[in-house]
């Protein structure tokens, strides 16, 4: 049985004071880019650059696929990125659930293939904890104590048809 934890106006309050915190920090929204990692992290932030839009002005957003960055991963290696396109960003990693940290690790490992920014960060909407990796964020939406047998699925409504986050 599962438990909302957020629902979607709770998740909008999250991601807007993440927006909030994005401009403060940096003072602005220059040089800002915004990587979802692929799947729900891009429609999360496509959702901040939105309420940033609003806030201080626009902000460049794209997706990153860290599939064959991961150490599960049983495919071939990545060629490199043919363009550097994130050297001398500031580059704010987004993502949906924090758990282990090794989805980050991978993004990282795919953000070097791809440049060398000015500034890396991290945007998450849930912080489950259970860490693996001594990897930290810097923006948290929530954070949600759990047990490593309780699962987190963060909803969207681009792809799942509504906004909740439900534990399992």
């Amino acid at each position: 049985m599962a438990k909302v934890i957020m629902n979607d106006k709770e998740m909008l309050r999250a991601l807007t004071r993440l927006s909030y915190e994005i401009v403060e920090r940096n003072k602005g929204v220059e040089n800002i880019l915004l990587l979802g990692i692929e799947t729900r992290g891009v429609y999360l932030a496509k959702r901040i650059a939105e309420r940033i839009a609003q806030i201080e002005g626009p902000v460049a957003v794209k997706g990153l696929d860290i599939k064959p960055y991961r150490d599960d991963w049983e495919g071939d290696k990545p060629e490199p990125a043919p363009e550097k396109d994130l050297t001398n960003k500031k580059v704010i990693l987004v993502d949906d659930v924090l758990y282990t940290g090794r989805s980050i690790r991978a993004a990282l490992d795919a953000c070097i293939d791809r440049g060398r920014p000015a500034e890396n960060s991290l945007a998450v909407l849930v912080d489950r904890g259970h860490r693996e990796l001594p990897i930290r964020p810097d923006y948290i939406g929530k954070n949600i104590p759990t047990s490593r047998k309780e699962r987190v699925r963060v909803h969207v409504q681009e792809r799942d048809g509504e906004d909740a986050v439900l534990i399992e």
